[in-house]
C-alpha cells in the first residue's frame, strides 16, 4: 500500500501537467538601485499577487518570468520603500525610496500571496544573509544567535554527540518545536537525539550546520505558532532559508580566524554562481570550512598521595573541555527552468559531509587502575591514564523537485522531498575494561555505530486571489510524509559487557529500524474586508500511523491604524508529533551521575518496552499548543520602524526524558527492570509535561539616515520571556513508589538554561568604500542547578553578560573587499562555576558546560576577503 501512495504521487503529478501549459510566457528584465544610482543587491522582484518572483544580482539586474503584459512588480528591499511598478516592456529599471523595513515583502507565514511585514498579521524577521555573514560568527547556528534575540544556541562541551550538533531553539521552547524550512520545503530533522544533560535534552532538531550559508539569499523567521500551516514542530516559531538563483557574478569569499588564547584557528573558502541552461538556470554552491579545539578546563582539586606527582604536572587532570576540532564540505545546486507555456520545474539538492573530534572525560590514572595493573597500555610505573575522543561522521543530504504552473486559474505547485541525516561513530585512546579483564587485551578504537533519520515528502499545493479586486486569498493543500529511523550495531567489542570506555556501542539487541506514514490536508483564507482590516484563518488535519491524528487551526488580523502602522493578533493550536528517535531509541553509555567523579553505565529504554509498559508509561501520543500573540507595528518616520509583540504559549504532554532513575529499595519494579538490562541507571520518554512560556519581542530600526558623507544605521531588538512548568503528571506504579520522574535538575533544563532575556544593539556606519560596525550583545541570566536533586541551595545563578563585537569593511575596488571582526571585544567569559553546585567534576569545568548565555571562547579574530569574477 505504500508503494501505491508514492506511485500515486507520480501519477498525480502526470495528470495535473496535461491540464497545466495554457498561457504564454515573457521574461521581465531590468536593474534595480537606489536614488544614488547605486545597484541593490538581493531586492525582491513578485508578480503582484503571485508567489512567482526572484531577487537581483550582484548587479542588481533580475530576469522574471511572467504570465504576460502588461503586468504589476512589486519591489522591495531592506530599508527602502517597497514600490508597485505597472510594466508593459520587457525592460523595467526601478529606482528605490529610502523607507523602511516594514516595506520588505515576505513569504513565510501564509499559503497565499506573500505580504510586507507591515501588511502581516504575524512578527516576521527578514534576514539577508550578508547581514548574517557580517557577524564573523563560523556557523549559522551563530549568525542567527547573534542577530535574533528569541534564537537560541550554544556548543555543550564534553556531551557526546551532542557537542557536534549545537541544540537550537526559539522563544526558549526547545529544538523539536522550531520548524525549519529552505524554500518553504521542510528540512528533515537529524538523526541524534541529544542524550546529555544539556539545553533541549531528549529532543531532536535540525542539523543547522548542514545548510551552506554561501547558499543563501535571506532567512525569515516567523515568530508565531503554525502549525495550522506547516504542521508538526512549528509550536515556536519557523525559520525559512531562501535560496540564491540568478547572480551576475562567481562570488569567492575566503574567511580565517583564532581566538585571543591562540586555539580554535580555522579557515573557510565557498564559491556561489550561476550559469544559464538554456532558458533556465543553475545556481551552485560549494565551501569547505575547517576549525580546530579550544581548551578552557580548569585546575583540577584532586588529591591523591600515590599520584601527587601527575597531578603536579597535569594541573587539568589531561581535560579538554572546549568546541571540538571540525572538518566540513559541503555543496548546493539550485535549479529553475520553464516548461512548456506557463510552467517552472524546480529542483535543489544539499549535501553535506563533517567530522568532528570531542574528547571525554580525561580517565586519570586513579580512575583506572585495572587498566594500569593489566599493563597493557603502559608498564605500571608508566601510567598516566588516556583520554578517550568522541569522533563524529554526519552526512546530511536534501533533495527538492517540483513544478509550478497554472491549475484552471490557481497556482499550484507539486513537489516532492527526500532528506537524510546520518551519524556514525568512533572512539580512539580508549579501552574495554571488561575485555581487558577477560582478555589480557582491548582494542584502543571502537565502532560504536550510529543513526541514520530520513523523510520522503510529497506536497500539493494550490492558491489563488478570489474577489472583484482580489481581496482574497485563497490556499489549499495535500501532504504525504514517510519517517524513517534507523540505529546502527557497533562493532563486537564496543559493546561487549559495559563496551567502550566513554561510550558503550549499539548492542545488536538495541538495534532498530521504524518507519512511519502521516497523510495532512490544510486550507486557509485571508480576506482583506477594506484597505485597513485584514482576517484570516487556516485549518490542517493529520494523520500518522503510530499515534492517530490531529486537527489544528488559527485565526489572525491586523488592522492599519495609518498607513504607517498596524495592530495585528492571531491566537492558534498546534502540536508536535513525537519523534521517531523518542518513541524506539534504546542504547546504553556512560554518564556523569551526581556525586560520582567517575562516569557510569546508563540504560534508555524504548518507549514501547515491555519493562517500561509495566510502569503505566502509555505510548506517546502529540503533544498539543495554544499560541496567543498580539502586538503593534509602526513606522515613525522614513527611516524609524518599531514593533513589539507580546506571546503567551501553553504546551501540554509534552514529552520528556525522564530523569536518571535508580532503585530505592532492592527488588522493586525499578531495580528488577536495571538487573534485566545490566545498568545503573534507567531513562524513558513520557508525555508527562505541561509548560507555559511568555514573552515580549522588541525592534526598533533605524535605516539609512544620511550622515556626513555616509549612512548610518542602528537597529535595537530584545527579547524578554519566562517558562514555568505547570505539571508533571507521573504515572501511577511510579508515584506510589515514590519515584520522582523528572526531578529540579532536569526541569531546570527547561526553565532556566536559556537566557531569561537578549538584547541587541547594533550600529553601522557606510561612507564611500569604508563600513563600520558595533554590536552589544546582552545576555540575561541563566541558573545551574546543584547536583543536589531535593533543594536549590546550591543553585548558581550566572550574571548577565554584555559582548561587544567590532567590525570593519573595505571594498578595495567594485569587485575585491575585505573586512576584519573582532568578537567578543573585552574578553567577557560567563560567570566561573562554582564547587558547590557539584557540577565542576573536582573543577574541572571552569565554566559550566551545560548552562551557559554565550560561548567561553573569549575574544576572537576573524579576516574575511570577498572577490567578484566574472563568469
Amino acid at each position: 500500500m505504500k508503494k501505491l501512495t508514492l506511485n500515486g504521487i507520480m501519477v498525480l503529478l502526470t495528470t495535473i501537467l496535461s491540464f497545466s501549459f495554457i498561457n504564454a510566457q515573457l521574461t521581465i528584465s531590468g536593474v534595480i538601485s537606489d536614488e544614488m544610482g547605486e545597484a541593490l543587491i538581493g531586492a525582491t522582484v513578485l508578480e503582484k499577487n503571485t508567489t512567482n518572483g526572484t531577487i537581483t544580482d550582484l548587479d542588481g539586474s533580475y530576469s522574471l518570468s511572467v504570465s504576460g503584459l502588461p503586468t504589476t512588480l512589486v519591489v522591495s528591499y531592506t530599508g527602502f520603500q517597497t514600490q508597485e511598478v505597472s510594466v508593459t516592456e520587457n525592460v523595467a529599471n526601478v529606482t528605490m525610496s529610502a523607507g523602511s523595513t516594514l516595506d520588505e515583502i515576505v513569504v513565510t507565514g501564509s499559503r497565499g500571496k506573500p505580504r510586507t511585514i507591515l501588511d502581516s498579521p504575524v512578527p516576521i524577521d527578514n534576514i539577508q544573509a550578508s547581514k548574517l555573514r557580517s557577524t564573523g560568527q563560523t556557523n549559522m547556528e551563530q549568525m542567527l544567535n547573534y542577530k535574533v534575540p528569541s534564537f537560541n544556541s550554544q556548543n555543550q562541551a564534553i556531551s557526546d554527540a551532542t557537542a557536534h550538533y549545537d541544540p537550537a531553539d526559539l522563544r526558549n521552547l526547545g529544538p523539536s518545536r522550531t520548524l525549519v524550512l529552505v524554500n518553504g520545503k521542510r528540512k528533515n530533522q537529524s538523526a541524534q537525539v541529544y542524550l546529555n544533560r544539556t539545553p533541549g535534552k531528549g529532543e531532536v532538531g535540525i542539523d543547522l550546520k548542514s545548510i551552506p550559508v554561501a547558499a543563501i539569499e535571506r532567512i525569515e523567521v516567523l515568530r508565531d505558532g503554525a502549525s495550522a500551516q506547516y504542521g508538526s514542530d512549528a509550536i515556536a516559531g519557523v525559520i525559512n532559508m531562501i535560496l540564491k538563483e540568478n547572480v551576475e557574478y562567481t562570488t569567492v569569499t575566503a574567511k580565517t580566524g583564532v581566538t585571543s588564547e591562540g586555539d580554535g584557528f580555522n579557515f573557510s573558502a565557498d564559491l556561489n554562481s550561476s550559469i544559464n541552461v538554456g532558458e533556465g538556470n543553475l545556481n551552485y554552491t560549494v565551501g569547505y570550512f575547517n576549525r580546530k579545539l579550544t581548551n578552557r578546563a580548569g585546575d583540577i582539586s584532586d588529591t591523591n598521595t600515590e599520584f601527587a606527582d601527575w597531578i603536579r604536572n597535569n594541573p587539568q587532570g589531561g581535560m579538554i573541555v572546549g568546541q571540538p576540532d571540525m572538518e566540513k564540505v559541503d555543496g548546493l545546486v539550485n535549479f529553475t527552468y520553464p516548461v512548456g507555456d506557463n510552467a517552472e520545474f524546480y529542483t535543489f539538492h544539499s549535501v553535506t559531509n563533517r567530522t568532528g573530534r570531542s574528547f571525554a572525560f580525561y580517565r586519570a590514572p586513579y580512575w583506572r587502575l585495572d587498566v594500569r595493573d593489566a599493563e597493557f597500555w603502559t608498564p605500571a610505573d608508566q601510567f598516566a591514564g588516556y583520554h578517550p575522543t568522541f569522533e563524529t561522521d554526519i552526512v546530511d543530504n536534501m533533495s527538492v523537485a517540483g513544478l509550478e504552473f497554472d491549475f484552471f486559474g490557481f497556482d499550484a505547485d507539486i513537489s516532492g522531498t527526500l532528506g537524510r541525516n546520518n551519524v556514525m561513530y568512533t572512539v580512539n585512546r580508549s579501552v574495554n575494561r571488561d575485555y581487558l579483564a577477560d582478555h589480557g587485551w582491548s582494542p584502543r578504537t571502537f565502532r560504536p555505530g550510529g543513526y541514520t533519520f530520513s523523510n520522503r515528502i510529497g506536497n500539493f499545493d494550490i492558491s489563488r486571489s478570489l474577489g472583484d479586486n482580489d481581496n482574497m486569498s485563497l490556499a489549499l493543500g495535500l501532504e504525504m510524509k514517510k519517517e524513517m529511523f534507523e540505529s546502527h550495531v557497533g562493532d563486537a567489542h564496543s559493546f561487549y559487557r559495559g563496551g567502550s570506555d566513554s561510550f558503550a556501542g549499539i548492542k545488536p539487541s538495541e538495534v532498530v529500524d521504524v518507519d512511519r506514514n502521516s497523510f495532512a490536508m490544510y486550507g486557509s483564507l485571508d480576506y482583506d474586508i477594506n484597505d485597513d482590516l485584514l482576517v484570516g484563518g487556516a485549518v490542517r488535519f493529520e494523520d500518522y500511523s503510530d499515534f492517530g491524528s490531529n486537527t489544528s487551526w488559527k485565526l489572525n488580523a491586523r488592522y492599519k491604524l495609518t498607513d504607517k502602522g498596524a495592530i495585528r493578533a492571531s491566537y492558534s493550536t498546534g502540536f508536535r508529533a513525537p519523534t521517531l528517535h523518542q518513541r524506539y531509541l534504546i542504547n546504553s553509555q556512560f554518564i556523569v551521575v551526581a556525586g560520582s567523579p567517575d562516569p557510569v553505565l546508563q540504560g534508555t529504554l524504548a518507549n514501547d518496552n515491555p519493562a517500561v509498559k509495566a510502569l503505566g508509561v502509555p505510548s506517546l501520543f502529540a503533544e498539543t499548543s495554544r499560541n496567543l500573540t498580539a502586538g503593534l507595528t509602526y513606522r515613525l518616520s522614513d527611516y524609524l520602524t518599531a514593533s513589539v509583540d507580546w506571546y503567551d504559549i501553553r504546551v501540554d504532554d509534552r514529552v520528556l526524558f525522564s530523569s536518571q532513575i535508580t532503585a530505592l529499595a532492592e527488588g522493586d519494579a525499578i531495580d528488577q527492570i536495571l538487573t534485566q538490562n545490566g545498568v545503573v541507571g534507567v531513562q524513558f520518554f513520557i508525555n508527562a509535561g505541561d509548560t507555559k512560556t511568555t514573552g515580549l519581542d522588541l525592534v526598533l530600526n533605524l535605516s539609512n539616515v544620511d550622515a556626513g558623507n555616509g549612512r548610518f544605521g542602528a537597529v535595537l531588538a530584545a527579547n524578554f520571556n519566562e517558562t514555568s512548568i505547570e505539571a508533571i503528571n507521573v504515572p501511577s506504579t511510579l508515584e506510589t513508589g515514590g519515584y520522582d520522574i523528572f526531578d529540579r535538575r532536569e526541569q531546570s533544563l527547561i526553565t532556566n538554561s536559556r537566557p531569561k532575556s537578549k538584547i541587541i544593539l547594533g550600529l553601522s556606519y557606510d561612507v564611500g568604500d569604508f563600513s563600520i560596525g558595533l554590536d552589544n550583545t546582552r545576555f540575561g541570566e541563566v541558573t545551574v542547578a546543584g547536583a543536589d536533586a531535593t533543594t536549590d541551595a546550591n543553585d548558581q545563578v550566572h550574571s548577565p553578560k554584555l559582548v561587544t563585537d567590532l567590525r570593519f569593511g573595505w571594498d578595495l575596488s567594485d569587485k575585491v573587499g575585505i573586512s576584519a571582526n573582532i568578537n567578543n571585544l573585552f574578553n567577557v567569559y560567563p560567570d566561573e562555576l562554582l564547587a558547590s553546585t557539584g557540577e565542576s567534576a573536582g573543577n574541572r569545568f571552569r565554566y559550566s558546560s551545560i548552562v551557559q548565555q554565550q560561548n567561553f571562547l573569549g575574544t576572537t579574530f576573524a579576516l574575511t576577503m570577498n572577490m567578484k569574477l566574472n563568469k
